[in-house]
């Protein structure tokens, strides 16, 4: 089981992290504000947070089941599952492999496979953590966030802001190698459930056409963009909160939604929503 955060009451709405971070470093700026309307489980992956590495190399499809198997213990009868970077990957996963769980999937900067500049990345990143590489901070600041964003900041603190984001998991190797093994391109013909694949602009790891190949294997997949480096909720996360929010209600607008169990029995209840918020298509 993984370590994870529960905030809120409502609909389920499970958030996975990407490389190196937690749940809370990823997600923290929007968790408080979703949680005004959804359960918010808030899994770290394992090697982040206090979630313990196994002694196998991590596979993508394990990772997913123990996503699955966190909601459900968090008192989730099903989900909304929206996941940034490799957890994008993770989500996917989940959503091909247990559809009767998982009601909407979401990915923000992420990829089905790694292409040849983010497996390059991949492996340079994993060789200067071998290494000891003092320089690994500036080495991701620059990867991690868009140069109108670090424009913004001292050096020193763009590359503080990096680490904490994508290097401060004891796990990050581990994790790497896990990105560099993830092709889940064979799943997507088979997600039915609605799905928003949002892009960043200027995301200089996980290039956009990472997002294209998603969404063009999607069966019900919309494209969406924003304006930002990779580390899209730490650098606008009133932008992501409101793309999310706005697929949120036009997933829950169609079906009744299971609740947070409130006394460890199980229940499911049709909600009222609001009126989605439209996002901007990316170009194809």
């Amino acid at each position: 089981m993984l370590a994870y955060d529960v905030r809120g009451r409502g609909p389920g709405l499970v958030l996975v992290h990407g490389i190196g971070s937690t749940a809370t470093e990823t997600w923290g700026p929007l968790a408080d504000r979703l949680a005004t309307e959804c359960t918010v489980v808030l899994p770290d992956l394992p090697g982040s947070g206090h979630s313990p590495l196994p002694d196998h190399p991590l596979t993508v499809t394990e990772v997913a089941d123990h996503v699955v198997a966190t909601a459900w213990e968090a008192g989730l009868d099903d989900f909304v599952v929206a996941g940034s970077s490799l957890g994008a990957a993770v989500a996917v996963s989940a959503a091909a492999r247990r559809p009767d769980r998982v009601r909407g999937l979401l990915t923000l900067c992420g990829f089905a496979r790694p292409r040849a500049a983010l497996w390059l990345q991949l492996e340079i990143w994993a060789a200067r953590i071998a290494r000891g590489d003092p320089t690994l901070d500036s080495y991701l600041a620059p990867l991690s966030f868009s140069e109108k964003y670090l424009t913004a900041l001292t050096p020193s603190e763009g590359a503080r802001r990096a680490v904490r984001f994508a290097a401060s998991a004891p796990g990050t190797r581990e994790q790497i190698d896990l990105a560099l093994s993830v092709d889940v391109c064979a799943d997507l013909p088979a997600i039915t459930m609605p799905a928003l694949v949002v892009a960043a602009v200027a995301d200089r790891l996980v290039e956009p056409e990472h997002s294209l190949e998603l969404a063009e294997g999607l069966a019900d997949a919309r494209l969406a963009a924003i304006g930002t480096g990779h580390a899209a909720a730490v650098e606008d996360p009133g932008r992501v909160l409101e793309i999310l929010t706005g697929f949120l209600r036009e997933v829950h607008r169609t079906a009744p939604v299971a609740r947070r169990r409130a006394d460890g029995r199980r229940s499911t209840a049709a909600a009222r929503y609001l009126s989605t918020v439209a996002s901007p298509r990316f170009p194809r």
